[in-house]
C-alpha cells in the first residue's frame, strides 16, 4: 500500500453560493481527460475519458492487460501520464508527486510491514507526516474501530487471517482521510467464501466513510456487487460504461456482452427494422429473430443477438410463434443447485446455453443427456449488437 498524503486542503474546493456549480463540481469529482499512456511505442492506455462523482464506488473491469492498472496508477502518480489530464476536485495532478496527492492506494499484496503491530502499521503515514500523537492515537483508534479490528490491534499481520489483513490495511489507507480511495484488485487474495463476504463489509464500511473510491478487477462478479457502475475496459479503452444491470442487461458490443456473464449470440440480417421491432434472418434458427427494438440501420445489415441464458427457456413442444425458437439435443448439463445449465445443439450445429430454474424444468419433466428440446425466448429477451 502506498502511503499518498492528501493535498492542500483548499485545493479545488467547492464553489460557494451557487448550488448548481457545485452539484456539477460533485458530479465531476474525478475527472479523466483524453489520457494516454505509452511504454516506448506501445500504448497501454488509449484517449481514456471518465467522469467519477463524488461518493462514488466505481470499478474499472477487464482481462488481464487491458489498461485499467496502468490506470489506476496513473490516479495514483506511480505512472506518469503521456498525454491528457486526471483531476481530482478540480485540481490537476499532473504536475504532483505521488505523496502530495489526495489519494490512497490500497494494493492486492496489502504490503503490511511484518515487525509492526497492527496499530503501528495503520499509523504509519500519520507518523511520517507529523501528525502530533494525540490526534494519531485517535485517528488510528477510529480507523480499527470502523474495520472492526480493535481488538486485534497489538498483533503483528502473520497472526492475522487474509481478510483481517485486508481489513487493517484497508484501516491505513482511510485513516489519512483520501479524497480518492484507489483499490487494486481488493479481493483477490482472499477464498472465494470469504470474498464474498468480504464484499459486502467493504462497501458498508466504504458507505459509512462516503469516500470517493475507484477498484480495478478481473472479477465480474467483484464489480456487479461492489460497485454503483463500472467501465468495461478491452486493449486500452473504455467499451462501456453504466451501473451492472445497464451493462448486463444492454450490453453495447459483442465485446461487453461476452465478457460480463455468458451469452448466446446469433449472427444474422436484419429484414425489417421499425421504432418497435427488427427482424432477422440467421442460419442458426429455422425461424426469423425477433426484437421488441429498432435500430435504425440499412436492411441487409449484419448484426448479432445476444440472449442471456437466463431468459431462455426449454420445451419439449414445439413453440407455437413464428419468431425466436429452435429444435435440438441435450449435449451436456450442470446441475448447480437450484437451477441447471443446459447445453443444447440446435439442428443447425448451434449450441445454446439455458439456465433453467428447478421448478421449471419439474413441470416440463426434466429433460436429461440424448433429449430432443426445444428452446425459445421473448421479443424483449434479445439485445442487437451492430459492433
Amino acid at each position: 500500500m502506498s502511503d499518498q498524503s492528501g493535498a492542500s486542503a483548499g485545493a479545488g474546493a467547492l464553489p460557494s453560493g451557487n448550488p448548481a456549480a457545485a452539484d456539477q463540481a460533485a458530479e465531476n469529482f474525478v475527472q479523466i481527460v483524453d489520457v494516454v499512456k505509452k511504454f516506448g511505442e506501445t500504448a497501454a492506455v488509449k484517449g481514456v475519458n471518465l467522469s467519477v462523482k463524488k461518493g462514488e464506488l466505481f470499478a474499472l473491469l477487464g482481462s488481464s492487460g487491458c489498461g485499467k492498472s496502468t490506470l489506476l496508477r496513473m490516479l495514483a502518480g506511480l505512472e506518469t501520464v503521456t498525454s491528457g489530464k486526471i483531476l481530482i476536485d478540480g485540481e490537476n495532478l499532473a504536475t504532483l508527486p505521488p505523496y502530495r496527492r489526495p489519494t490512497n492506494m490500497m494494493f492486492q499484496s496489502y504490503a503490511l510491514f511484518p515487525h509492526m503491530t497492527v496499530e503501528s502499521n495503520v499509523a504509519f503515514g500519520l507518523k511520517q507526516e507529523g501528525v502530533p500523537k494525540a490526534e494519531m492515537r485517535e485517528r488510528v483508534n477510529a480507523a480499527l474501530e470502523l474495520v472492526q479490528m480493535s481488538r486485534f490491534a497489538k498483533r503483528k499481520p502473520h497472526q492475522l487471517s487474509g481478510g483481517q489483513q485486508q481489513r487493517v490495511a484497508l484501516a491505513r489507507s482511510l485513516v489519512k482521510r483520501p479524497k480518492l480511495l484507489l483499490l487494486d484488485e481488493p479481493m483477490s487474495a482472499l477464498d472465494k467464501q470469504i470474498r464474498q463476504r468480504t464484499q459486502i463489509e467493504l462497501v458498508n464500511i466504504l458507505d459509512q466513510v462516503g469516500v470517493t473510491c475507484i477498484m480495478v478487477t478481473h472479477d465480474q462478479e467483484e464489480a456487479m456487487t461492489m460497485a454503483g457502475r463500472l467501465a468495461v475496459m478491452s486493449e486500452g479503452q473504455i467499451v462501456q460504461i453504466g451501473t451492472p444491470n445497464e451493462v448486463y442487461e444492454y450490453p453495447n458490443t459483442r465485446f461487453s456482452a461476452e465478457f460480463i456473464g455468458s451469452t448466446n449470440l446469433f449472427d444474422g440480417n436484419v429484414v425489417e427494422d421499425e421504432p418497435d421491432h427488427v427482424y432477422i434472418e440467421t442460419p442458426d434458427l429455422p425461424v426469423r429473430l425477433y426484437v421488441s427494438h429498432g435500430i435504425t440501420g440499412p436492411l441487409g445489415m449484419p448484426v448479432t443477438i445476444s440472449v442471456r441464458p437466463e431468459r431462455i427457456a426449454l420445451t419439449r413442444k414445439p413453440p407455437e410463434g413464428v419468431f425466436n425458437w429452435g429444435k435440438g439435443t441435450v449435449m451436456n448439463i450442470a446441475y448447480m443447485g437450484g437451477y441447471s445449465l443446459y447445453h443444447v445443439k440446435l439442428d443447425s450445429g448451434k449450441t445454446v446455453i439455458a439456465n433453467v430454474s428447478s421448478l421449471a424444468l419439474s413441470e416440463i419433466d426434466t429433460p436429461t443427456w440424448g433429449d430432443e428440446v426445444y428452446v425459445r425466448w421473448s421479443a424483449s429477451a434479445g439485445v442487437v449488437l451492430t459492433s
